[in-house]
Formats: structure tokens, C-alpha cells, sequence
């Protein structure tokens, strides 16, 4: 049960499988090459989630602060972005195809570099621990432990979201063809990140939500119980009901379209046309076919 004995045992097995490819000829068995890259990323990532517990439990409050993730967009953190980052650090040491500019290039792979041999430090000093004391983290443990947090948040800080692969190109190891099904998570152009602009319409969204949920609460739509007991309905009852408060009962907040669709959160700015023939066919009602509306719209239908 012991996280220093669960990462021994990781770390064996991501060795094994890097011992399997480096012994593979590709072009001979191209097959079985896919299955081991697959079987490398997923045992990457066991180690990676592994070693972000023994972190929490070794240096919780000595953490490098992760409050710029805030900018990045949602489909960037879906996957995991650590094992993602530490691929894409192996792609520029081994100068495989990353759309970065040339002096970006060159800025990146020095931090890529110290990142990558900061986690071979780490995994050296784990695994000795772990034959030896796998119960405690001496202060060389803890050492190791924040100096790779901090390389690889600032890593992670300024090109998490501007990394990504070429659609064709090889972002495997140097010499390796790059046939493997999981890159596709990973092929992407520049994202865009959250301007603070945007961050803060989407935290004008939340308290939007919030207030319409109490308005819900205080007319009788919705119960405490319901709210307090995760009721599934609520995912589609809640929304609804915000799209009426935003456009009639807090018309100059983050619905408001007095303002262009370019000054609304991305959420909905697609849908401006939309919103305005909604308001406009929401004002003709009268307050009893609005509460009518309302109940209508926190029913399953």
C-alpha cells in the first residue's frame, strides 16, 4: 500500500517496456511497435499519477501554484496534460515535428531538457528510497520532489497550450515512425488560451447560474432536496432557466445583447441571433405564461 512501493513497481514496468521497443525492429512487426507505444503511454501516465500523490503526501504545501490552468481551454484538460507535456518535451530533444517557431525553439528545449532529466533524477532517488525506506521522504527526496514541481509547472505555465504536432509528421522518438493511434490527442494546432476578458464573462456565467438558482429556489421551480441530492434534471432545468434570467430578469448582465457577440463569453456567442428572436418572443408573455414557461422547462420534457 505504500506510494514509494506502488511507484518501484510503475517504474519497473514502464522500464520493461521501453527495454521491449528499443529491442523491436518497427519496419519488421509494426504491429506490435503500436501495441508497445500504447503500452508506454498508459504505463507513463500510472507513474506520473503515482507520482503526483507521493507529491501531495510528501510536500503538499510546497506545491508551485497551478492557478494558470485557468487559462487554458477546457478540451486541453481533459486528457492527461502532465503525460502529455512530458511527451512533448521527448518530441523537441529529439527534433522531431513541433509547430513552434525557431527562436521559441530554441528557449523551449533547454526547459525541456532540464525537465526530462529532472524526472530521471526523481525516479532515481524514489526507487533507491524504496528499497531502503519506502515509509519515509528524507529531505533529499523532498528536494528533488519541488525542484521537478517547479520545472515542470513552468514548463507546463508558458507552452502547455501552444504545443502540438503536425497532423502528419512524427512526434515519436528520433528515428521512430510516428504510426501510433494515440497521437491523435495530442495533434493539434495553437489553441487558444483565456484571455482574463473571458475568464472573467465565464465567472459572470457562474454567478448568472447562482442567482438564478436562488430565484428557482425562492419561486418554488426547484428544492433544496433536489439540489443537495444531485438531481439529474438539474443539468437541463438550471440552463434553461438561466437563458430566461439572462435575457429578462438581469438584462445587463453576461446574456445582455446590447453588447456585440464578440463582447460575450465563447459560450454564447454563437448563439447571438438566436438569443435576441428568444428574448423578443419572451417579452410578449405575460408574467402568468412566463411562471408557466418556467415550470414547463424544469420538467423532464
Amino acid at each position: 500500500p505504500r506510494l514509494l512501493s506502488q511507484f518501484f513497481f510503475a517504474d519497473e514496468r514502464m522500464t520493461r517496456v521501453v527495454a521491449e521497443i528499443n529491442g523491436l525492429d518497427a519496419e519488421l512487426d509494426p504491429q506490435q511497435y503500436l501495441v508497445l507505444l500504447n503500452q508506454l503511454h498508459l504505463s507513463q501516465a500510472h507513474l506520473l499519477a503515482i507520482l503526483e500523490r507521493i507529491m501531495e503526501e510528501c510536500i503538499p504545501t510546497q506545491r508551485h501554484s497551478r492557478d494558470y490552468l485557468v487559462k487554458f481551454p477546457e478540451e486541453l484538460l481533459v486528457d492527461n496534460l502532465g503525460n502529455h507535456m512530458l511527451f512533448a518535451a521527448e518530441c523537441l530533444l529529439a527534433g522531431t515535428f513541433l509547430e513552434v517557431e525557431e527562436a521559441d525553439g530554441a528557449q523551449l528545449r533547454p526547459q525541456a531538457r532540464n525537465l526530462l532529466c529532472s524526472l530521471e533524477l526523481v525516479r532515481t532517488v524514489l526507487r533507491e528510497q524504496s528499497l531502503t525506506q519506502p515509509g519515509s521522504y528524507p529531505e533529499p527526496v523532498r528536494a528533488v520532489l519541488i525542484q521537478f514541481d517547479r520545472l515542470f509547472a513552468e514548463f507546463e505555465l508558458r507552452w502547455g497550450p501552444r504545443l502540438g504536432c503536425r497532423g502528419g509528421g512524427g512526434c515519436a522518438r528520433a528515428g521512430e515512425p510516428s504510426q501510433s493511434p494515440w497521437l491523435s490527442s495530442y495533434v493539434s494546432s495553437l489553441v487558444a488560451v483565456k484571455s482574463p476578458e473571458e475568464i472573467y464573462r465565464q465567472q459572470e456565467i457562474i454567478v448568472l447560474f447562482c442567482e438564478t438558482v436562488e430565484r428557482a429556489l425562492r419561486l418554488g421551480y426547484l428544492t433544496q432536496e433536489m439540489i443537495d441530492g444531485y438531481e439529474p434534471l438539474l443539468m437541463f432545468t438550471i440552463p434553461r432557466l438561466a437563458i430566461i434570467s439572462g435575457l429578462l430578469i438581469y438584462p445587463e448582465g453576461p446574456l445582455s445583447l446590447e453588447q456585440s457577440p464578440e463582447q460575450m463569453s465563447r459560450v454564447f456567442s454563437p448563439f447571438y441571433n438566436l438569443l435576441k428572436k428568444i428574448r423578443d418572443l419572451l417579452r410578449v408573455l405575460s408574467a402568468e405564461e412566463l411562471c408557466l414557461l418556467e415550470r414547463s422547462l424544469c420538467t423532464a420534457e
